[in-house]
């Protein structure tokens, strides 16, 4: 602990008890409940009813919160959802027709006059996918025309486009542009057209026209049209005013003032990573608390209230919901009528099986209800039946507190999701980690969560001073709000689950990014937070990767990419190898496990594999040729001077564990030649001031992150100057919002650049490496879960939303638990 740090913790340590722990209070999006790539719920604006709460990829999943204070409504949660009417069907809803051509037609194909008598007809969607039905689409591109007749248009007040679009959709009605979507989503995402468009629309014939190219990939096209009805909402409900938000590592706290209450609202999300069973125990805690502050009492009422949406992947999905009481709790229980258990796999998908719960302590003043999702809230006295199935309900609770006063009074809402089988891992399919022995229910872990509620909140408040201590001692406060603010994201993008052989299985999905499981160019810089805290749950991440590498299902001399496509881990589907990247990840971080354990258990059970990858990497790894890398962003490079790096690093640390093992013979003929290819390289990437991006190019630059690991396990490969002429030079090329990642692109990624601010030895440089980070952390325009990816200039997401990597930002945090 240096003198500056050491000062920095004192005066933390001072004025904790009067003035609380300091946390991040402005985020991109703010964590609500987050367990998984499916149960993830995020408040994607500042205030936390200034909009609908959504999942991680955007789709809404509602969460509401209304106070009743001596008949005043206040909103505190979330926003109604707003009733809609269907004016153009897209095909979930009923199948339709339209014209289509795969031939390039003429420039004003989407016009109204243009003649497309020639043009085919079939039905909707277009798709290479047999399971959607519809037209089989396999060109790159294809064009399509819909005609529809509208009566009384006058009634539109607000027009919506639905479109499912892989990739690149170009829309047109009536001959307008309005929507240029040059990317690929997985569902029916929702567009507000503006004003003129609505206006644009005509009693008699209209036409929706659509271009859709398919970049690389599966191919899908489907659309629809619907309008926001106008509504009377009451009037009479006021906004309460939010006074602050925090976000600690394991909780996200709010104030409200609503009139003469103040309103706390925390959501807890367990996330204690040395408690396997209570960070695989799918339920969070909504905790509301009320009190009087001005003095005298009123009469309280709270209403919170959960989307069945949480539980589709399609809002066109029919659901069934019943209310029951069990374990001393209310439940409502809400899911598909289908249950399509691990149907699906991709990307930008929400799940669609298993059951969402809504749960409560049983007492006086406490009622559930099942309502639809149009009900205009606030729904405080609206009774229903214990069964009901439709599309889109809400899961009501209202706690009838009758007279608060300045003394606390809570209301707890439990949510918990049951997905009854997880993951599908080679043809098996996995429950989860919490009911591993089939002899679980969720309704059992509700209870023991409702139980041992005091003591969890005690643990999670622990966790969250732990990681916030840990990283204001190791970078400084501004790091330590970036490690809290990536904590929750980076352990909610794994599934825990035991495999078929007894081992750890904690499978990331590679968020926004294709969507695969177990990817190793996710792993590896996500493995810094699990090596500080839970070095068993990084085993999780590589047990698979070792098991399928060598099993006959893997041919090839270096590591699989990935398991497959979450969540189904058959096997690598991508094509996309990255050899030297792989080969490289495995050893360092096999390398790290023995470094913190003290000894090689777990790498002996793999030795033959690290092995074989070692050689590999002997022989193909130190000057690469055409070997695609995890930035590949700008392009393939050849002749990578950081993922040469990487290969020397990762020769030396199996020199290491050689050495661990007793085989001095193997652990001096690796390590020398570590040493040997160092040298090597620092010539070949000299480009006098600092080493360049390629070894032919020495008008390049690039961040040299991989280093990283060099330094951190001691391995003394490369000389201190390395370090010192890489830093120096990059705090010269920053910009506003950080490093780029090298010379070719503004962009960076910022996981990456937390590993080249470890390189340096300097608080004063590190902390100017993080700054412009948290910078862009606190004021990018771009509400979505903390991007890894941004332009450094802008500040605005280049790509990336809710992934796992940022666990990477915890580097220093290891690298100081490592002295």
């Amino acid at each position: 602990m240096n003198t500056k740090r050491l000062v920095q913790y004192a005066l933390l340590l001072l004025f904790s008890a009067s003035a609380g722990w300091a946390q991040m209070e402005k985020a991109p999006a703010y964590p609500l409940i987050t367990h998984d790539p499916y149960f993830s719920i995020w408040s994607l604006t500042d205030e936390l009813n200034e909009g609908i709460t959504k999942h991680w990829t955007g789709a809404e999943q509602s969460l509401l919160g209304y106070v009743m204070v001596d008949g005043q409504a206040y909103n505190f949660m979330g926003q109604p959802e707003p009733p809609t009417e269907v004016i153009l069907n897209a095909s979930t809803e009923a199948p339709y027709t339209a014209k289509y051509t795969i031939i390039k037609p003429g420039d004003d194909w989407y016009t109204e006059g243009f003649d497309d008598s020639g043009w085919m007809e079939g039905e909707t969607p277009y798709t290479d996918q047999d399971e959607f039905g519809g037209t089989v689409w396999i060109s790159r591109a294809i064009w399509v025309r819909r005609e529809f007749e509208l009566k009384d248009v006058d009634q539109i007040n607000k027009l919506l486009l639905r479109i499912r679009h892989d990739d690149d959709a170009y829309v047109y009605i009536n001959g307008t542009l309005v929507l240029n979507a040059p990317y690929s989503n997985g569902r029916l995402e929702t567009f507000l057209l503006e004003e003129a468009v609505a206006r644009s629309l005509r009693n008699g014939k209209n036409l929706l026209a659509i271009e859709c190219i398919n970049t690389g990939g599966l191919a899908f096209l489907d659309a629809g049209l619907s309008n926001i009805l106008k509504s009377n909402p009451d009037e009479k409900c006021l906004s309460a005013v939010q006074k602050s938000v925090e976000v600690k590592a394991t909780q996200t706290l709010y104030a409200f003032t609503c009139g003469p209450i103040d309103l706390n609202l925390t959501f807890t999300s367990p996330l204690v990573l040395d408690d396997l069973d209570l960070l695989s125990r799918p339920v969070s805690y909504i905790s509301c608390e009320v009190k009087s502050n001005d003095g005298k009492t009123h009469d309280v009422k709270v209403y919170m209230g959960a989307s069945s949406d949480i539980a589709v992947n399609e809002i066109s999905q029919t659901v069934y919901a019943e209310q029951m009481n069990e374990e001393n709790m209310r439940i409502l229980k809400t899911g598909t009528t289908d249950q399509p258990v691990l149907g699906r796999s991709g990307d930008d998908l929400r799940i669609d099986w298993g059951y969402l719960y809504v749960a409560t302590p049983q007492g006086e003043g406490v009622t559930q209800n099942i309502t639809g999702a149009d009900v205009i809230p606030p729904p405080f006295d609206i009774k229903s039946g214990n069964k009901t199935t439709s599309r889109r309900l809400l899961l009501n609770t209202v706690y009838d507190l009758k007279q608060v006063s300045s003394e606390p009074r809570e209301a707890l809402l439990l949510l918990g999701y049951d997905d009854l089988y997880s993951i599908q891992y080679f043809g098996q399919n996995l429950r989860p980690w919490w009911n591993r022995d089939e002899k679980n229910s969720l309704k059992t872990e509700l209870a023991k969560a409702c139980k041992d509620y005091k003591s969890v909140i005690e643990k999670c408040e622990n966790v969250n001073r732990t990681i916030y201590n840990d990283a204001l001692n190791a970078g400084g406060e501004k790091y330590a709000e970036l490690c809290v603010l990536a904590y929750r994201q980076a352990i909610a993008a794994h599934k825990l689950v035991r495999s078929p052989d007894g081992e750890i299985l904690f499978l990331s999905k590679a968020n926004n990014s294709y969507g695969s499981v177990n990817a190793g160019d996710v792993n590896y810089p996500s493995a810094p937070l699990f090596l500080a805290y839970n070095p068993d749950l990084l085993k999780g991440m590589l047990n698979g990767i070792f098991y399928y590498s060598s099993s006959r299902k893997w041919k090839k001399n270096f590591p699989a990419h990935d398991l497959g496509t979450y969540p189904l881990a058959n096997g690598q589907i991508s094509g996309g190898d990255m050899p030297v990247e792989e080969a490289g990840s495995m050893i360092i971080l096999a390398a790290a496990l023995s470094y913190i354990e003290g000894n090689t258990a777990y790498a002996d059970q793999h030795w033959e594999q690290l092995t074989q990858w070692a050689q590999y990497l002997k022989t193909e790894g130190f000057d690469p040729a055409s070997q695609r890398s995890t930035d590949d962003f700008a392009g393939p490079l050849v002749r990578n001077a950081n993922l040469s790096a990487k290969t020397v690093v990762a020769l030396a640390c199996y020199g290491m564990m050689a050495d661990m093992r007793g085989n001095k013979a193997l652990a001096h003929q690796y390590t020398a030649l570590a040493r040997n290819l160092a040298h090597k390289w620092m010539a070949m990437a000299d480009a006098g001031d600092h080493y360049a991006l390629t070894f032919n190019d020495t008008n390049t630059w690039s961040q040299k992150y991989n280093l990283i690991w060099d330094k951190i396990l001691k391995l003394g490969i490369f000389p201190q100057e390395v370090y010192t002429r890489e830093t120096a030079y990059y705090i010269d090329m920053q910009n506003a919002f950080g490093l780029p990642l090298d010379s070719r692109k503004t962009y960076t990624k910022s996981d990456w650049t937390m590993w080249t601010a470890a390189l340096t030895d300097s608080d004063n440089d590190f902390e100017a490496f993080i700054a412009p980070i948290h910078k862009f952390a606190r004021k990018t325009e771009d509400h979505v879960p903390l991007s890894d990816w941004h332009d450094t200039v802008s500040g605005r997401k280049i790509g990336f939303k809710a992934r796992s990597v940022v666990g990477a930002y915890f580097i220093k945090v290891l690298a100081d638990q490592m002295e």
